[in-house]
């Protein structure tokens, strides 16, 4: 399109949904720690391309993990993506 940026979206995405904390109280075998890590390799190794949501993890958990790590990489080298609309419950019956 004349007048706006391409925007290339990279074959190879890191979703985030299991790296730390918990989700729909399903304890995650990965510390938070743990996550930021995963993050930060995925970036070491070319993936730019970051998938979040505030339903992964509870009160935003996965979200903020995946903000605290992307603040400490180039922004303009990365790729945000997420999801938001779900209202979750502790209600959840998840059989």
């Amino acid at each position: 399109m004349e007048g706006k940026p391409q925007v290339q979206i990279p074959t190879v995405k890191l979703g985030s949904q299991g790296l730390g904390g918990a989700i729909w109280n399903i304890q995650l075998p990965l510390s938070h720690e743990a996550g930021c890590s995963v993050i930060k390799e995925a970036f070491d190794r070319g993936i730019t391309f970051f998938d979040t949501s505030d339903v992964y993890g509870q009160n935003h958990d996965n979200e903020i993990l995946v903000g605290k790590v992307l603040k400490q990489l180039p922004r303009e080298n990365v790729q945000l993506a997420t999801k938001f609309g779900i209202v979750m419950s502790d209600n959840i019956n998840l059989e």
